[in-house]
């Protein structure tokens, strides 16, 4: 019997036809993961889909020199993207995810993704729409890295997230896909600015007024 938990964060699901609720049932695995475990590494197989339950996945991309910009996170509810593309294709993951908090799911099997895909409409639909709203932030991502300074980025990123931040600055820097030490010297001086107040893991909005203007590219 599929989970109520699975058919409350995937809605889809309790409109399976019986032969792909009975193959559901069969196939899906269930999966627990503390926080930090690698679910999935850039060059490796892709061979499930983890529909998250509890929890969240942070999908990013790492550098050679061990740089890092997050993608996006996968919360209860959401597909990986990522997953499904290598899925369909066939191709192997060319990104890594890591369960950010203590994570719930149900892993799909590639041959079962491709029946839901190609048999059940409602499911595709879904998949369908996540795609091009993860694309669309996706492409603002780029467009943030590739045209905005990383005052900027890291002004905007404090307001979205204010006014109280608690995260390590390399946290921030790995959001950021920067490094921990430009991104320390980027605080400090905006705490010398006025703009914040920094503490052990923890960043307060002091000025968002001068952050906006910085942001702006002022």
């Amino acid at each position: 019997m599929i989970p109520a938990s699975a058919i409350n964060r995937f809605p889809v699901l309790a409109e399976l036809p019986e032969p792909l609720r009975r193959e559901l049932e069969r196939q899906a695995v269930s999966l627990e993961a503390p926080a930090g475990t690698l679910l999935f590494d850039a060059g490796s197989a892709c061979q499930v889909l983890p529909l998250v339950l509890e929890g969240r996945i942070k999908v990013s991309k790492r550098a050679e020199n061990g740089r890092e910009i997050r993608l996006y996170s996968v919360r209860p509810g959401e597909l990986c993207i990522v997953t499904v593309s290598c899925l369909l294709g066939g191709e192997p993951y060319p990104a890594t995810g890591v369960a950010e908090t203590p994570l719930s799911a149900l892993a799909l099997p590639r041959p079962l993704i491709l029946r839901l895909v190609t048999e059940h409409p409602p499911f595709r639909e879904m998949a369908f729409k996540l795609f091009a709203e993860r694309m669309t932030s996706l492409m603002h991502l780029v467009e943030e890295v590739a045209f905005h300074k990383l005052d900027q980025r890291l002004a905007a990123w404090l307001l979205a997230r204010g006014p109280l931040i608690t995260v390590s600055h390399q946290a921030a820097a790995d959001e950021l896909g920067s490094v921990r030490e430009i991104v320390s010297r980027l605080l400090k001086q905006f705490e010398e600015e006025g703009s914040v107040r920094l503490g052990r893991e923890r960043i307060e909005v002091l000025t968002p007024a001068s952050l906006q203007k910085r942001a702006a590219g002022g």
